[in-house]
This record gives structure tokens, C-alpha cells and sequence, in this order.
């Protein structure tokens, strides 16, 4: 059946209560890249489940006996269940619910083929939904033409070649890639830390190994290669690489095959891939460092990814606002004020050399304060900054507003247009950029410039 092709590097847990049907899946099975595990006294690990696709085969006669059990661990690890019935003729009603995937009790071996094919498809396909990543901050002009380029080439299968400094958020821009393409979005997305290859390991790792290799295997391994088989493989630091290693790399991108350790035959592979390197491979190639060969077949295409001082303010804030988000929480960040101005601020003019994993980092330091102390807390949070601008002293907040402002460059009859629209919608931003037909980031970006609070400068200062 077709379905079957989906069915690879699985696990079967079965439970056979009085049942004999462990022997059986077995039989069925062994022409597949496929463990069956006897359950029915084993502990199961969450930990092991998340490694591969993973489908349970229960016995109805677990029902009465097993219930409970059955109920919680389905819950904790998550995988789908196959009941295998009494009878042909069973009456579904008697089973619970939740259990829609049934198997009469003298299931043929295509029948069982054919049911866990299509779980093992539905698995995948839930897999690549839940990979996609989040919508990405591209306020800036370049990220957008960032962007725009990778909707143009994300659906082709030539390689792709990501250049960018550490932190820049490479791999999201490769998810986005494996993601948008149309043959090969289904498939695995699987990243590869090229400077964590331990040694003498990378055969085994990108090639995978035979059964009985060598002293230790004792199962037959997939390598990084096959596991990217029909997705995309995306190859992370790839200038790390020694010189012999990228050889069996160029070898495996002319061949599109793979030889496992200690087998004899070779096994196709296609898959998309995507490379990145926060180095310049040209003048890696110059010093000798990097096959000119092989950077010629990763840089078919070539994307820049901008640091985080070249996409300017408005990412860098937008930015920070959303991780300070993913800690405090959209709730309970609703129930406060806007990001403070002090605090926008000295994010905007903040240098993050480590780009957006080191401005995370400060936002997950000051969304845990805003938590815990339940508010913006001008003093902790001043200090987090310095700290993180490796400043000795905070920008106070009571000057914070006067810093760099150059107010003879201010449109004046706009700012009180401004103000007065706020005055007019008490203070409600989303309200007062639907008055004045503006988005509410371009209303906070004018307030930003104009230095308009909701307590106005003028007024503290004629308090």
C-alpha cells in the first residue's frame, strides 16, 4: 500500500495482555525499519518517545485490567493507539471514545501495514506543523528583503547558503526555507551543529552504521543523511568542517547516496539543503581551509541574514517586547503599561554583539523581574541594562526622556495632533491610531520621537 512508504525509524509498543500478538506485529513488520517493543512490564520513557515516531498496539483485553494506566500514559507520552479487538465482528461501542483506531483481533499483515502507515503519516504531518516556527519580527527593510527572498527561493531544490553573524536566528530562516517548500516540507527538518561533531564519530552520525559494525551495534542506524531523506537537512557552522570530512560531504551532494558503516550497498538519498556560516567561506577557500568544490555546491544560492544593529530600532524593540512576552505572559503584559520609554530606549541604543540570542537573553532576565515583582520596576530593571551594556552607571529614569533629543527637528503642529487625538481617546492607543488612520506601531514610533508619555514631560516639569 502506499501508505507504508511513510512507515520508517518506528517504534511499536505492544501490549499483549492475553493476547498473542506480539510475535505477530513481528513477522508483519520486519521488512521495515521497525522496533517492536514487548510493554506490557516495561517502563516507557517520554525522553526515548520523543525521539522517534512512536505508536502503542494494545489488546482489548488491557481495557478492564489497564484502564487507568493506559489512559495516563497515552496522555503523557501522546502517542496514538491501535486496540486490536476480540473479534472481527466487534461492536465498537463498547470501547472508549478516544479509541477510533481498531484492528480485529485476526488482523492480516496488510491491514496492520495499512493502519500504522497512515498514523505514521498523520505523526509527521502534526510533526511539521508544530516545527513551523513563529511569525518573525521583519519590521526593518532588510529583513523584508530578507524575507521576500526567501519566498522566492524556498521553493526550489537547488542548495541554499546562509551567511550571518552568531545569533542572527540562521536556523529559523532555514526552518522557514524547509517549511515554504512544497516536495520536501512533509519530509524531516533536521539541524546539524557541524562544530559539535565529536571525533571519529562522523561517519556514524551523517552516515549512519549496519547491524554489528562494530562492537556496540547492535540495530541498524540511519545517519543524517537518510534521516533528511525527503526534507531538508541544514547544516549549522558548516566552515567548521575539517578538510577530510567535507570531501565525504561533496561525495554524498555528486552521488545523492550514502553508504552506511559496515554495509556493502548504497542507499539513495533526496533531500534539500540548507548550509550556514557565520564565517566567510571565500577566504576560507583562500587560506585553504575550505574545498573551493564544495562551497561551490552549497553557494548555488546565497542569503545574507542582517545583524540585529543593520535591522535598526524597531526590530530590536518589537523584538524584546515579544521575548519579555513569552515570559510574563500575553495575560498578564495586557494588564500592565506599555514597554516603559526609558526601557524602549536604552534597548534601541543597546549594542548586542551576540545579535538576538544576546537581546533574548536580556528580555528573558527582565520579563522575569516584571514577574516576580509584578510591574515595571524602574530601579531593578535599570541595573539589568547597565549591567547588560556593560555600563557603570544606569541612565536615570527621570532623564532617560532627554537623552540624544533634538527637539528643533520636531514637527510641532503633528506632535499637538498627536496629543490631542491620545487626550481625545483617553490615552488609548489602539483607539487613537484608528483616529488617526495610523498603525499603532507607527503611533508609538511618532510618541517615541515627539517623546509624548502618558504623563506629559511639560507637565512633571511644571509640578
Amino acid at each position: 500500500m502506499r501508505t507504508t512508504s511513510a512507515i520508517a525509524e518506528l517504534d511499536l509498543y505492544v501490549w499483549e495482555g492475553k493476547a498473542d500478538i506480539v510475535d505477530r506485529v513481528a513477522r508483519c513488520m520486519a521488512s521495515f525499519d521497525v522496533e517492536v517493543i514487548r510493554a506490557d512490564n516495561a517502563e516507557i520513557s517520554p525522553e526515548r518517545a520523543a525521539l522517534r515516531p512512536s505508536l502503542a498496539i494494545i489488546s482489548v483485553t488491557m481495557i478492564e485490567t489497564g484502564a487507568a494506566f493506559l489512559r495516563d500514559w497515552q496522555a503523557n507520552i501522546g502517542m496514538p493507539v491501535v486496540w486490536v479487538g476480540a473479534a472481527r465482528d466487534h461492536d465498537a461501542s463498547q470501547y472508549p471514545p478516544d479509541y477510533s483506531h481498531i484492528l480485529p483481533l485476526d488482523f492480516t499483515c496488510a491491514e496492520l501495514r495499512g493502519m500504522i502507515g497512515k498514523l505514521v503519516t498523520q505523526l509527521r504531518a502534526h510533526a511539521a506543523e508544530t516545527l513551523q516556527p513563529s511569525e518573525l519580527v521583519a519590521h526593518s527593510e532588510s529583513m523584508q528583503a530578507l524575507l521576500h527572498e526567501v519566498d522566492t527561493f524556498a521553493d526550489c531544490d537547488t542548495n541554499v547558503l546562509l551567511h550571518g553573524e552568531t545569533g542572527v536566528g540562521k536556523e529559523r530562516i532555514a526552518q522557514l526555507l524547509h517549511q515554504k517548500h512544497s516536495r520536501y516540507r512533509n519530509g524531516e527538518f533536521v539541524p546539524v551543529n557541524c562544530g559539535a561533531i565529536p571525533d571519529g564519530l562522523f561517519e556514524s552520525l551523517f552516515f549512519g552504521h549496519a547491524k554489528g559494525s562494530f562492537t556496540g551495534a547492535v540495530v541498524a542506524h540511519k545517519g543524517y543523511f537518510e534521516q533528511a531523506a525527503g526534507g531538508t537537512l541544514f547544516l549549522d557552522e558548516v566552515g567548521d568542517l575539517p578538510l577530510y570530512q567535507q570531501v565525504k560531504l561533496l561525495r554524498v551532494l555528486e552521488d545523492g547516496a550514502v553508504l552506511r558503516v559496515g554495509a556493502t550497498s548504497p542507499i539513495k538519498v533526496d533531500f534539500r539543503l540548507v548550509a550556514a556560516s557565520n564565517k566567510k567561506l571565500p577566504q576560507l577557500v583562500k587560506d585553504g581551509l575550505f574545498r573551493a568544490d564544495l562551497y561551490y555546491r552549497l553557494a548555488v544560492i546565497e542569503l545574507s541574514i542582517p545583524s540585529l544593529e543593520e535591522r535598526g530600532a524597531v526590530d530590536k524593540i518589537a523584538l524584546f517586547k515579544s521575548f519579555v512576552a513569552e515570559v510574563v505572559g500575553d495575560e498578564r503584559l495586557a494588564q500592565l503599561s506599555d514597554l516603559p520609554y526609558w526601557l524602549a530606549d536604552a534597548v534601541a541604543d543597546s549594542y548586542f554583539p551576540g545579535n538576538v540570542r544576546e537581546l533574548r537573553n536580556l528580555a528573558e532576565r527582565v520579563g522575569v523581574t516584571v514577574r516576580q515583582t509584578g510591574g515595571w520596576d524602574a530601579a531593578r530593571l535599570q541595573r539589568l541594562v547597565a549591567h547588560a551594556r556593560n555600563s557603570a552607571q544606569p541612565v536615570p529614569v527621570e532623564s532617560a526622556a532627554e537623552v540624544f533629543v533634538d527637539r528643533s527637528k520636531w514637527d510641532m503642529n503633528e506632535r499637538s495632533r498627536v496629543i490631542a487625538a491620545l487626550d481625545a481617546n483617553g490615552w488609548r492607543r489602539q483607539d487613537t491610531a484608528l483616529q488617526l488612520g495610523i498603525s499603532r506601531k507607527v503611533l508609538w514610533e511618532k510618541m517615541r520621537k515627539y517623546q509624548i508619555f502618558d504623563e506629559e514631560p511639560e507637565t512633571r516639569e511644571s509640578e
